[in-house]
């Protein structure tokens, strides 16, 4: 009986050849799911850079105005502080505004647009961006077509709506209406984030209306971050820069 059971034992040979197969096999399947997870991993990546495409080509930015190409140096330290923790993007789940005001030629517009694209890229927020004169002309002609209404409405899928260059063009009284009404219906809604060369105590030329105007800042300024870029123009520097070295050519030729 002894015998006959030892005869359906495996020898130390055939233990070796399963023990092996079985490590094959372990292996095998390490490298299997190995595979499938980087797999997933370069799937996730691919639309995640689809999506980041979608939304930089949607948000209208100047792409060419990067937080590459900014020259952080010029900025004051305090902003450079305030930098930091507006790239986190919190600001815009608490549907705070940033407001930039500064000289012209300070780097406002470049320096917004190099954070609405670091938001979007990183981040993954949707932002849109218009100058302030181009987006009055666009609410407007809305409003003659009585749909004014669907036009905010629309914009209001945006986490941020960037006006650049508020008060660079003086508008009309019927233009800033439009402006004064979507900031309205904006307000505590969703994030606006403006550049202006003008300081608030000058905003009454822009809404031609006292009581609009105090009712305008009140909205904006409720919950708002604020840069003051009040440093030299950059177009300024570099012209004063180009001009230094053609006279010192000159004087050395």
């Amino acid at each position: 009986m002894e015998r006959c059971c030892n005869e359906w034992e495996d020898g130390p040979g055939e233990n070796r050849a399963r023990g092996e197969s079985e490590r094959t096999a372990s292996a095998g399947d390490a490298r299997l799911q190995q595979y499938l997870l980087e797999l997933a991993q370069r799937e996730c990546e691919q639309r995640r850079g689809n999506r980041i495409r979608k939304l930089l080509k949607e948000s209208g930015l100047p792409l060419e105005k990067s937080l590459e190409n900014f020259d952080s140096k010029r900025l004051p330290v305090k902003v450079s502080r305030q930098m930091k923790v507006l790239l986190e993007g919190g600001f815009l789940d608490r549907k705070e505004n940033l407001l930039i005001f500064g000289n012209p030629g300070a780097g406002k517009s470049h320096l917004l647009c190099a954070i609405a694209q670091e938001l979007i890229a990183v981040r993954g927020r949707k932002i849109k961006y218009a100058t302030c004169p181009l987006l009055v002309q666009d609410l407007l002609a809305a409003k003659r077509d009585l749909r004014l209404g669907k036009e905010i409405k629309k914009l209001a899928k945006y986490d941020g709506l960037i006006l650049d260059e508020m008060g660079y063009v003086q508008q009309s009284r019927e233009e800033m209406e439009v402006v004064f009404t979507l900031l309205a219906e904006r307000y505590e809604r969703g994030s606006v984030l403006l550049t202006s060369n003008l300081p608030f105590s000058k905003w009454e030329g822009i809404f031609k209306d006292a009581m609009t105007t105090a009712a305008a800042i009140d909205r904006l300024v409720h919950h708002c971050v604020i840069l003051e870029l009040n440093i030299p123009s950059y177009r300024m520097e570099q012209a004063k820069k180009n001009r230094d070295a053609s006279l010192e050519s000159g004087e050395a030729n």
